[in-house]
């Protein structure tokens, strides 16, 4: 009988969902799991996981200080609890997200790194089980650089360029999640055509990074992110990680097929490519360089505040909480 193309995929590349919902990542079992403010807004929403935001709700009630407020405390505890559901299921790790208002805050986002740490491991979760998404500004590398020496360990989202990539590395980062989908979105309004696999600007990003890092011999791991459509997938056969949507999970295993290695170390040992040293000038002026990386990132880090702000009213709405009028302002 012929593998369906998810088990085939499944011999390169580690899978890992990229969902909030729970029974989702029970019925296709990826090896880590994922989740973002986008992706629990809708989680949250559904009126199965009820149950997990009222805890959040009730606990944070409880542990609020003086001076702190019940919602940042609720969406703190909310986050870890759909992670540690998530590693019920999962053999690996779950990945959570620091606050997008945290991007431009080195100081703010180790401080919530340590919080999500410290609940999970009250929930009996060992820390490294988690990785922490931090948005991939120069501040996010450096919260990243902080917490890999204590030993936490770190996933760079929100990553378009070389300039993050090399950053992150150079941090020692755990992992990073280019997104490929938001590039290629980019691309197609820009060029105004669909775009093929082969020519597609996310594609190319996440096998330049792959390239780049095993011809130095960086460990961070590359997980591609943010999936358009099946071709952008396949063409990534090798990555060290894929995060895929449950829409796309299912396209996979209802596709039967060989699934060819695109994506080698052995073939990066032999390309020729230059070694760059970024500092903070070098990333601000290579961010500022590609016109395509300084959108997406400043774009993703809006729509990551707006969900999340979202996220914040609908628990707000629902529980009647008290300290809700300061939603949409910065931290």
């Amino acid at each position: 009988m012929a593998k369906n193309k998810f088990e085939a995929l499944k011999e390169h590349t580690v899978i890992v969902s990229d969902t909030g919902d729970i029974e989702a990542v029970r019925k296709y079992m990826p090896q880590d799991g994922t989740t973002n403010p986008s992706l629990l807004f809708k989680a949250a929403s559904m009126p199965e996981y009820k149950d997990l935001v009222t805890d959040a709700v009730e606990w944070a009630k409880m542990h609020t200080k003086s001076g702190e407020s019940v919602i940042d405390k609720t969406i703190v505890k909310l986050f870890v609890n759909f992670g540690v559901e998530i590693l019920k299921i999962v053999p690996g790790r779950v990945s959570t997200e620091v606050d997008a208002r945290l991007s431009f805050d080195t100081e703010g986002s180790v401080k919530r790194a340590r919080e999500y740490i410290a609940l999970y491991e009250e929930s009996g979760v060992s820390k490294d089980r988690i990785l922490v998404k931090l948005a991939s500004t120069w501040e996010g590398i450096k919260a990243a650089e902080i917490l890999e020496k204590q030993g936490i360990h770190c996933n760079m989202t929100l990553m378009f360029s070389m300039a993050q990539a090399i950053g992150a590395a150079e941090a020692k980062a755990t992992l990073i999640s280019p997104f490929v989908g938001r590039i290629y979105d980019w691309q197609k309004k820009k060029e105004g055509k669909e775009i093929p696999a082969k020519e597609d600007m996310g594609v190319q990003s996440v096998g330049s990074i792959y390239h780049y890092y095993k011809k130095f011999g960086y460990k961070t791991q590359i997980m591609g992110a943010s999936f358009r459509n099946l071709d952008e997938i396949l063409e990534l056969a090798g990555c060290d990680l894929l995060t895929i949507s449950p829409n796309f999970l299912e396209d996979l295993k209802q596709t039967t097929g060989d699934v060819p290695r695109k994506l080698n170390p052995a073939d990066s040992k032999n390309l020729e490519i230059s070694k760059i040293s970024v500092d903070e000038k070098t990333f601000r002026l290579m961010l500022c360089n590609d016109e395509m990386a300084t959108e997406k990132l400043y774009d993703g880090i809006r729509g990551f505040i707006k969900d999340t702000i979202k996220l914040e009213e609908f628990i707000c709405k629902t529980y009647n909480m008290s300290d809700c009028n300061r939603l949409g302002k910065a931290m």
